[in-house]
């Protein structure tokens, strides 16, 4: 079956919060690295694609195992541009190179590296046997919008994002929430080439622990994903 599943990773060259942070050294290797072997680890794939803006980080993907690097057009590469447009062009764009079509495409996010191949199986798995449509990798709300989360209104009056008919005392009485964790989106080919799409009626969350959800978006999360990695294979 991996002869019809597509990964795409799409890693933007600038980055505010931590400068050049795909091809820095994370736990022994370039952040991007791990996600690439991630994809070669789990055998699922036919082909790992990787979209970038960046020479060096397309360069540096072919070194360390990708089999495809896909220049992302200008466009699609700015600090408001959406992700969505990107994962499309890097699937159409591989299908031509590669003279096929792949019913099943899985986009990994570099940034966050701490999946597993397991995890990546799992959504896999749920797509293809038909239980969804797409699945997107969640964790376990650190705040909940029904008893933690406030806002507050132009006159400063403070209220809970999302009150209950009936007041609760304990967070574990309020319903689950999830964080989008950006780590795994697996899609059936059919709709989202057509239309590109993150949520619909067919979406189903796969659910990861906290200590393999954490996206690299600050010096912080860099350094505490190095230490958890490390940890991980021993090098702490």
């Amino acid at each position: 079956m991996a002869q019809n599943r597509l990964c795409t990773i799409c890693a933007r060259g600038g980055s505010k919060g931590v400068p050049g942070k795909n091809v820095r050294d994370l736990a022994g290797k370039p952040l991007i690295a791990h996600s690439i072997a991630q994809a070669r680890d789990s055998g699922l794939f036919a082909a790992i694609a990787v979209s970038s803006d960046s020479p060096a980080i397309l360069e540096t993907a072919l070194q360390w195992g990708a089999d495809l690097a896909i220049e992302r057009p200008a466009e699609m590469a700015s600090d408001n541009a959406a992700k969505l447009p990107a994962i499309r062009h890097a699937m159409l764009t591989a299908e031509e190179r590669l003279g096929r079509t792949f019913p099943l495409l899985v986009d990994l996010d570099a940034t966050s590296p701490l999946r597993l191949p397991e995890d990546i199986a799992a959504t896999v798995r749920m797509v293809e046997s038909g239980e969804a449509g797409n699945v997107l990798t969640v964790a376990p709300a650190h705040r909940s919008p029904y008893f933690n989360m406030l806002e507050q209104d132009k006159d400063g009056r403070v209220y809970l994002s999302k009150p209950l008919p009936a007041t609760i005392v304990r967070r574990q009485d309020a319903p689950d929430c999830f964080d989008m964790n950006a780590s795994i989106y697996t899609w059936a080919r059919h709709p989202f080439v057509d239309a590109p799409y993150v949520i619909d009626d067919r979406t189903r969350l796969y659910v990861m622990p906290r200590e393999r959800s954490i996206d690299i978006d600050d010096e912080v999360d860099f350094a505490i994903v190095d230490f958890l990695l490390r940890t991980r294979k021993g090098m702490a």
